[in-house]
């Protein structure tokens, strides 16, 4: 089971469960969050989703490499595609999955009309920070640390580019040029999180915070969320985000011409080792 979900009075705490990948995000399991996730929207009685990662690590991030990586299976298509990306070729083939299982989900996932609370720890990095970006809060504990090294891969950022978004333009410009970590009190004086508490306190503070906002009416809290991300398209993040696929996409195929692969020769191992995890 990929995908745990339980139900905590009004809260759904839904966990990623592949801890013996670090959480690594294939297909099966980006199904099997929007299954629940549709299954807490589902039910009137929750009124917050909370979304962990099991064992040490929040979510390593998309997986690359591990035995269960799934890029070439068909899934259903329920965010952005009309057509099977597996029957595709090149570049339409990246493009078609990539549309859905990445950027189409969590924009998907951003839009669900209730409050979504991210609890993170250890490592969250590249795919990771997309799946906490798509929550309204993000709790952390003390030892998590988050990274978006893909630049490494000649790629500029993930597929949901929110980086100027959720850090602003120069904090941006640092975590993509270094591809460095940065801790968790790095992202809270950033603005990226709102809360850092101990290892220990991590469960019961996210539960806290989610109780306390299960106490405001659900349609009230749909229609503060719905602002606060009207407002952040406003401010261009939608269509920033279109211009960067495209660019994230076309150095993919420059690295199709240019190296052994689409993403510059480089492997799970190789960015862990270049990162210094």
């Amino acid at each position: 089971m990929t995908v745990r979900y339980e139900r905590r009075g009004p809260v759904a705490v839904v966990t990623m469960n592949r801890p013996e990948y670090r959480n690594a995000q294939n297909s099966a399991m980006t199904y099997a969050l929007d299954d629940a996730f549709a299954r807490a929207v589902d039910d009137a009685e929750v009124k917050v989703i909370v979304l962990a990662g099991a064992g040490k690590h929040f979510s390593a991030g998309h997986d690359i490499g591990s035995p269960e990586r799934d890029a070439d299976t068909s899934f259903d298509y329920r965010a952005v595609m009309w057509w099977d990306h597996t029957t595709k070729e090149g570049g339409d083939r990246r493009f078609a999955r990539e549309s859905e299982v990445y950027l189409g989900m969590c924009r998907r996932w951003r839009e669900i009309p209730k409050p979504m609370i991210a609890s993170v720890q250890g490592a969250c990095i590249a795919g990771g920070l997309m799946l906490a970006w798509v929550c309204d809060l993000i709790v952390a504990s003390d030892d998590a640390f988050f990274a978006d090294p893909v630049v490494r891969m000649g790629i500029p950022g993930v597929e949901y580019f929110a980086h100027p978004w959720v850090l602003g333009p120069r904090a941006a410009k640092e975590v993509l040029f270094t591809g460095a970590r940065f801790s968790a009190a790095q992202a809270r004086e950033w603005g990226m999180i709102n809360r850092v508490v101990p290892r220990d306190e991590l469960e019961n503070e996210t539960l806290a915070l989610a109780g306390k906002i299960a106490e405001m009416p659900s349609f009230g809290l749909a229609l503060a969320k719905k602002a606060v991300n009207q407002a952040e398209d406003l401010m261009g993040m939608r269509s920033g985000m279109d211009s960067v696929f495209g660019l994230h996409h076309f150095a993919h195929a420059h690295n199709a011409e240019t190296s052994d692969d689409s993403l510059g020769g480089h492997s799970a191992r190789s960015m862990r080792d270049a990162g210094g995890r």
